[in-house]
């Protein structure tokens, strides 16, 4: 294992990945880590084979193989079989690492790893808890997924990459990993793709947004845990003293309705924006053409994507102290993170820094700050180096 491992490190490496689905076509942040990660590492000439669920049959240019292993239609338990009874199939040379993703897609196929492989973990949340919060998939229970599941799958890998150290400890008290097994890189941005390339007044006239207005903006999938409706409540708060403020929300979500109900009881209805899904190409312009970005999560948020995204896009970030945020945000600019989750601590700090009472650091600082910490490229080469250590 070890002279394999180490040779591989000197030259290109065979990296086998078990992710779940395809990022251009299931946009979440999950699949978008995994589909950065495995371009980037392909772009440092190593082979990478991506393994997933609902992935497409051929991607012409691609640089990396796909697997598909199974249907996301289909009934979770014959989703389950159709990934062991594939993977089995489709297996080719011995991997040089492995890295996996998610516990549920990666559990059914740990006996079929090939042995004396060195296996890599990406931790990217507790999938039990957060799915009991979102009460989503009640046909495994919270009890079977974490401590059969995600416990079993765990144990079996060599190492395992934390975003944040929030979710070190998570992974650390909650299913005892220890220490000297984990390993905190955070997430990366695309510099490229997110990056200040329009003027704020150029990205609200390809949105056709208001050029005279204060713009909050927040891309989010709209569940409980990411606190929208705790957002809806501070700009009710803010509305009297700020009365142009307006709030353009994107992402889809089974709260939607309900929060679109809430915002109309507050007297929000001119004031706030649902945009549905975002297109990849068109949330950079959605980061730039706002003031500032919001991320008002109440629990669960390991790293804050949108965070990193918005700040490649030269806009300041307003987060709440959950999770691993307050590691991205307190070595720039400890002033745009609220005292709390609460409402009333939101709606505080978006008030001070919107009429000017706490500074916010410029374009080029928010711009400049997320190129030297988390371009993606330089993320990439840090879990190559975990993978093949």
């Amino acid at each position: 294992m070890e002279g394999n491992t180490k040779n591989a490190a000197s030259g290109s490496a065979y990296i086998l990945c078990v992710g779940v689905g395809w990022f251009p076509k299931t946009p979440g942040g999950l699949e978008r880590y995994i589909y950065d990660l495995a371009l980037k590492l392909a772009a440092n000439q190593d082979q990478v084979e991506l393994c997933g669920v609902g992935l497409p049959e051929a991607e012409p240019h691609l640089p990396i193989k796909l697997t598909n292993l199974a249907s996301p239609d289909s009934p979770i338990w014959k989703r389950l079989w159709s990934i062991r009874s594939n993977f089995q199939k489709t297996r080719g040379p011995k991997p040089d690492v492995i890295n996996l993703h998610f516990a549920l897609y990666s559990f059914p196929i740990l006996d079929l790893l090939p042995k004396g492989v060195p296996i890599t973990f990406n931790f990217h949340g507790p999938w039990a808890s957060e799915s009991q919060e979102e009460v989503v998939n009640r046909k495994l229970s919270v009890f079977l997924k974490a401590k059969l599941i995600e416990q079993r799958t765990y144990n079996h890998c060599d190492r395992l990459i934390v975003l944040s150290k929030a979710f070190g400890n998570i992974l650390h008290k909650q299913y005892q990993v220890p220490w000297h097994k984990i390993h905190i890189i955070p997430g990366g941005v695309d510099v490229n793709r997110f990056q200040p390339n329009l003027s704020p007044q150029e990205a609200r006239a390809k949105l056709d947004w208001p050029q005279d207005r204060p713009i909050l903006f927040t891309s989010r999938r709209l569940v409980n845990r990411v606190g929208i409706d705790k957002l809806l409540d501070a700009l009710a708060t803010i509305k009297p003293r700020i009365p142009d403020v307006m709030l353009a929300i994107g992402g889809r979500g089974p709260l939607q309705a309900t929060l679109q109900q809430q915002a109309t009881e507050l007297g929000l209805s001119n004031h706030v924006k649902f945009l549905g899904f975002i297109p990849d190409e068109i949330l950079p312009v959605a980061y730039q053409a706002a003031d500032l970005s919001v991320m008002p999560s109440q629990s669960f948020e390991g790293f804050g994507l949108a965070i990193v995204e918005s700040l490649a896009c030269g806009t300041p970030v307003v987060c709440t102290p959950v999770g691993g945020m307050p590691e991205i945000l307190e070595p720039f600019s400890p002033d745009l993170m609220t005292s709390s989750t609460e409402a009333s601590a939101i709606a505080e700090r978006l008030e001070h820094i919107l009429l000017g009472k706490v500074p916010t650091p410029s374009r080029e600082a928010c711009r400049q700050y997320a190129v030297t910490h988390f371009d993606w490229h330089k993320i990439s080469q840090d879990v190559r180096q975990v993978l093949l250590a």
